[in-house]
């Protein structure tokens, strides 16, 4: 990501986790994302517990749904 991409995507970090939180709520998921942080290589998000796959999917799936990144580079680790 640029640096300007990871500028607004940080400016626009506290709406991604809350439309984050509220799918990972309407799956009955007890995940919540804490905080997300970008930089050139990738965008990591921290969560209250360990989660499981599927709630992982919904994360990476909003991630890439983002206009104000590169979806190429987003996979989830």
């Amino acid at each position: 990501m640029s640096n300007d991409n990871i500028i607004k995507f940080m400016n626009n970090s506290s709406l991604y986790i809350a439309n984050i939180n509220q799918s990972l709520k309407n799956t009955k998921s007890e995940v919540l994302v804490d905080f997300i942080h970008s930089d050139m290589a990738c965008v990591t998000a921290i969560t209250n517990k360990v989660m499981a796959q599927s709630d992982l999917y919904i994360i990476e799936n909003y991630i890439k749904k983002v206009d104000d990144i590169n979806t190429i580079n987003v996979e989830a680790l």
